[in-house]
């Protein structure tokens, strides 16, 4: 970067500015008490951000059946309303009032109300409680969370193994639908929440359960080493919930990576780093942005216990952290995090990404094509790597964007090097480049700008790194 003029920062928004995004974040797990909420709501609201996923936690509000203690949930809401952002709610997990089994798993987790009529009957009552306590305050209601995992779906067995079973899902959630929109009509029902967004057949089969005119979105989960595959993911759902209605919106509510190689949950096991989190996050997201999901939320605000197989009784069985947060806590001999939360380097990133892409953009194929001249910076050429990710977009304002960076294997490998576009119609009178991880923005030198007439330059080895850049044309950033 050393080549370009560097002339300041992205100036970072306050979120009283951003109803309009479509990045959110995850306030997940508080229904089991794992970390302390009011040590992090001002770090929220700083992010930039608009939507916030909270889980609303059946056997912490329901402890004896009809009686219902939801302040715990109220605060979360409240505090989130005041900010001016949006929370949505998943409706979890199961009750030990009402389900027996449900009694040793530490939050019930994974524990679905199906069997009896009782249980039925006390999961319609909460879900008609919950939509109706916060009617005007939450529209999304999720159905559930990961029905398509063993340890979120602990009903049907094979050999003593839990087995994710979609017809089962299907049908609960076309109940919990149903309760939802007749406690409120205006709210939006989430359905499948899946881990595997790939596994088409778990959701079509889910989907052909009733779903297709009772649910307003579907959500999934992307916990996928490889970014590119996310598009990939993306493209195959909509095709698929097409086929049933086009009307249903997608929604990315859940995705992350961690900090260290020795965390539990999803990609656990693999050198993360601080840097790579970054780099995860800031693809992921604009993967999801230029995809058109309604909106797209990183999992998670704070490190936490992962506990998906905690057993009541027995603290060990959940003391699984996992490091996937913005911000990084310590911890208490009970597992929840405590002490003073700090931003890691992901947390800044999220604040540059939630400026940029705030207010009015759509995503929109531009007049850029890619080339590969010689560079004497990389003592060969420009890139020519099939791993290089483009996507374009515009503002009403006119203006337009450029992301790209080179895909390689986030785990393995770094990328250092030069690339060149040509390009046309846009408003070259006013070119930058950001540098999302950093919020650093630089003017480009001149000498680097190939006036080709009519309005079309060439921008010849600018740089091209494995963590995505953003090229900006005329007042894409609105206040630079």
């Amino acid at each position: 970067m050393e080549r370009l003029n560097r002339i300041g920062k992205i100036s970072l928004e306050n979120t009283a500015k951003n109803r309009a995004s479509r990045i959110g974040v995850g306030f997940e797990k508080l229904d089991r008490g794992v970390f302390e909420p009011e040590k992090a709501y001002d770090y929220v609201e700083k992010l930039g951000l608009h939507w916030v996923r909270i889980q609303s936690g059946w056997a912490r509000t329901e402890t004896e059946k009809g009686v219902y203690h939801f302040e715990w949930l109220d605060s979360i809401v409240d505090n989130f309303v005041k900010r001016n952002l949006e929370p949505w709610i998943c409706l979890c997990y199961g009750n030990p009032v009402y389900t027996p089994h449900a009694a040793p798993v530490f939050g019930a987790v994974g524990c679905p109300p199906i069997e009896t009529e009782e249980e039925k009957e006390g999961w319609r009552r909460y879900v008609t409680e919950v939509v109706t306590r916060y009617k005007g305050k939450v529209r999304y209601f999720e159905v559930w969370n990961e029905p398509d995992m063993k340890y979120s779906w602990k009903h049907s067995w094979d050999d003593g193994v839990h087995v994710p079973n979609p017809v089962e899902y299907g049908k609960f959630c076309a109940d919990t639908a149903d309760a939802i929109h007749a406690a409120n009509p205006e709210a939006k029902v989430i359905g499948l929440a899946v881990s595997h967004s790939y596994d088409l057949t778990y959701i079509s089969t889910a989907m052909q359960q009733g779903l297709a005119d009772k649910i307003d979105a579907m959500a999934f989960h992307v916990y996928a080493i490889d970014d590119r595959l996310r598009p990939v993911f993306i493209k195959n759902l909509r095709a698929l919930i097409d086929c049933y209605n086009p009307n249903i919106e997608l929604i990315q509510g859940e995705a992350g990576a961690q900090t260290r190689g020795d965390g539990a949950g999803a990609m656990h096991s693999c050198a993360w780093s601080e840097e790579k989190q970054v780099k995860y996050l800031l693809r992921g997201t604009i993967h999801d942005l230029a995809a058109g999901v309604t909106f797209s939320s990183y999992f998670t605000t704070v490190d936490m216990i992962e506990a998906q197989f905690g057993v009541v009784g027995h603290v060990n069985t959940y003391l699984d952290y996992g490091y996937f947060g913005l911000l990084s806590a310590s911890f208490d001999e009970n597992g929840v995090a405590t002490g003073t939360y700090k931003p890691k380097p992901s947390y800044y990133a999220m604040q540059n990404l939630c400026t940029v892409f705030r207010e009015d953009f759509e995503a929109c194929e531009l007049p850029v094509r890619r080339l590969v001249n010689p560079s004497r910076w990389v003592h060969a050429t420009d890139c020519a790597d099939t791993t290089v990710c483009s996507y374009g977009f515009r503002r009403k304002n006119g203006s337009a964007a450029l992301a790209y960076w080179n895909s390689v294997h986030i785990l393995s490998a770094t990328y250092g090097g030069t690339i060149s576009f040509e390009i046309a119609c846009l408003d070259v009178s006013k070119i930058r480049l950001v540098d999302l991880a950093t919020g650093d923005i630089y003017e480009i030198p001149e000498k680097m700008i190939l006036d080709k007439g009519n309005g079309c330059i060439e921008l010849v080895n600018i740089p091209l790194t494995d963590s995505p850049m953003l090229l900006t044309f005329g007042d894409f950033l609105l206040d630079d």
